[in-house]
């Protein structure tokens, strides 16, 4: 946890599958203006570009150019997820020799028709949680379905890492000491099937590497922070501060997504605003 006087280390993550929009704007001055609030702050950067069909080159640079029209310079080179798959794979054995993965075989389909045939599904924040069909698979019946190559994610055994990791709290600055439950999102995925290392996997051993003091997001991923916490702590990694800040909502009060291109960076500047009108609009 940050100590206090010392420097702030934050970063801004977004996915470059599309142009930024007033909710980024949020996000990214919010962890700048941390870095910035004590002596010898960072602000980094860091493409969470391991969604490789969704993203497009273009949007590399346009991040760029909206952040730095805005005036919301950061320090040092982007960081690109796509550069450190070594380091999710190495996390991931580490978990696979702790027993604290399990291979999942399901498609999305299987999953559904899972739930479905439930009484009443397991539920989330985020909706229906994985029922648990692969975790009841024997070892020989998992080794079988390996050596076959069938297609494979990775998913975290919530209630074992549990067990290892004890009782858990991170502390939020908005929010307070919070104490983590385990299985709030369930039996996560920490891979994906043929593509790689997914979010929870990535941004967890991401923000160790940076050295991030401080991490700041929007309050709809303060679920996924019950997850990281549980992470950092199986895979010996250091624990940040949080600040998890509200969102910047549509017409229908709903969060914005990229789709929303009129509320776009790169829009709003070809309709004439400039870089501070586009900023007022998140400070009402």
């Amino acid at each position: 946890m940050g100590k206090p006087g010392m420097p702030i280390r934050t970063r801004f993550a977004p996915s470059p599958t599309g142009r930024l929009h007033l909710g980024h704007v949020l996000a990214a001055r919010v962890a700048r203006d941390l870095a910035r609030s004590r002596p010898g702050g960072s602000f980094l950067l860091r493409f969470e570009d391991i969604d490789g069909p969704r993203v497009r080159k273009e949007y590399y640079q346009g991040v760029r150019e909206d952040l730095q029209w805005l005036g919301l310079d950061w320090d040092g080179e982007p960081l690109l997820q796509t550069s450190r798959t070594a380091a999710y794979e190495a996390a991931l054995d580490e978990l696979r020799s702790q027993d604290l993965v399990y291979p999942c075989f399901c498609t999305r389909r299987e999953i559904q028709d899972e739930w479905a045939a439930m009484a009443a599904a397991p539920q989330g924040p985020e909706g229906p949680l994985y029922p648990g069909t692969c975790h009841r698979l024997s070892k020989s019946e998992q080794s079988e379905k390996l050596a076959a190559g069938i297609p494979h994610a990775w998913r975290l055994d919530c209630r074992q890492a549990a067990t290892i990791a004890g009782p858990l709290t991170f502390h939020d600055l908005r929010f307070g000491e919070i104490r983590v439950a385990p299985d709030l999102l369930g039996d996560v995925v920490l891979a994906r099937k043929d593509i790689g290392p997914a979010y929870h996997l990535a941004v967890t051993v991401d923000d160790a590497f940076q050295q991030i003091t401080h991490v700041t997001r929007g309050e709809d991923l303060l679920p996924s922070t019950h997850v990281h916490r549980l992470l950092q702590a199986l895979l010996g990694l250091p624990e940040p501060v949080y600040l998890h800040h509200e969102l910047v909502l549509d017409e229908q009060g709903k969060r914005l997504a990229k789709r929303c291109d009129s509320l776009s960076i790169a829009t709003l500047r070809d309709a004439g605003l400039t870089p501070d009108e586009v900023i007022s609009r998140i400070d009402h």
